[in-house]
């Protein structure tokens, strides 16, 4: 009996030890004046977070009152209001000094150096677009949760990419490779657009998706969790639903291991070191 006990705590430490490898460590949090900010980017090149703000009660609200905000990576507020006049924006994507922005049916692209809007790409047949990604070839994936679709633009022209999916939301493009989150899944998109699903089990509403390196991602649940997930496998990393404080669209700095947190309803930016 001594040596079956002996054996069972081996077992558990060595199961702790694999499955409990990573960790988060809060560095700050902005100050509570956002505006139901659901997305954060970080630019490191220009040493500054990009915010995307809801602004009221209705998260798909077309309604003129959505703005990016700019924040310092030291968690000092610089700007609240920085580009105006947006209906609920959403995710958000960078490349090129060009920052692309979801806005219900419509992209914005906003040139960062001047600070204002450029163009405004129409995605025809969208109706609740969410994330985005731009790939290193300028092309954009886009999430429209409401159609539960993903949408490929290149050169402003949108089309479908996939569809017939459950609740789509986070997109990434990585070395070539689209990975989504849908329904609590995170998954890799496979050339033939077939699924492999790398884990599952992430309740309420998968959000955010950033590559941490190799075959690892973060994964957001709006709800109030953060997930560390490889193939195969699923480690909780952050639990704030007690506190009823959401995790949005999530950023992630990979040169500092610091990943940014939004808490749309609380109104604030939380960074934490990814260990």
């Amino acid at each position: 009996m001594k040596t079956c006990c002996t054996l069972l705590f081996f077992i558990a430490c060595l199961f702790n030890t694999t499955y409990a490898q990573h960790k988060l460590t809060k560095l700050w949090e902005t100050d509570s004046v956002l505006k139901v900010p659901e997305s954060v980017l970080p630019d490191t090149e220009n040493k500054v977070l990009y915010v995307s703000n809801i602004d009221g009660t209705d998260p798909w609200g077309a309604d003129g009152k959505g703005a990016v905000g700019k924040v310092g990576l030291d968690g000092k507020i610089i700007a609240v209001d920085w580009i105006t006049g947006l209906n609920a924006p959403k995710g958000l994507g960078l490349h090129n000094g060009k920052l692309y922005v979801a806005d219900l049916s419509n992209i914005v692209v906003i040139d960062v150096n001047k600070g204002a809007v450029e163009t405004i790409i129409k995605v025809d047949g969208a109706e609740g677009l969410n994330d985005i990604s731009v790939g290193d070839d300028g092309v954009i994936w886009v999430s429209d949760s409401k159609n539960k679709k993903i949408f490929r633009v290149e050169n402003d022209k949108a089309s479908v990419y996939l569809d017939n999916l459950k609740g789509p939301n986070g997109v990434f493009m990585h070395d070539k490779t689209l990975y989504i989150v849908d329904n609590g899944g995170a998954y890799k998109v496979n050339d033939d657009k077939t699924l492999t699903l790398l884990a599952d089990g992430m309740e309420g509403g998968t959000d955010g998706i950033e590559n941490i390196d190799g075959d690892n991602f973060l994964v957001s649940a709006w709800a109030g969790s953060v997930w560390y997930v490889s193939p195969g496998s699923k480690e909780l990393l952050l639990d704030t639903k007690a506190e009823k404080k959401n995790t949005a669209d999530i950023g992630y700095d990979a040169q500092n291991k610091i990943v940014y947190v939004p808490t749309f309803w609380r109104n604030s930016i939380v960074a934490y070191r990814v260990d």
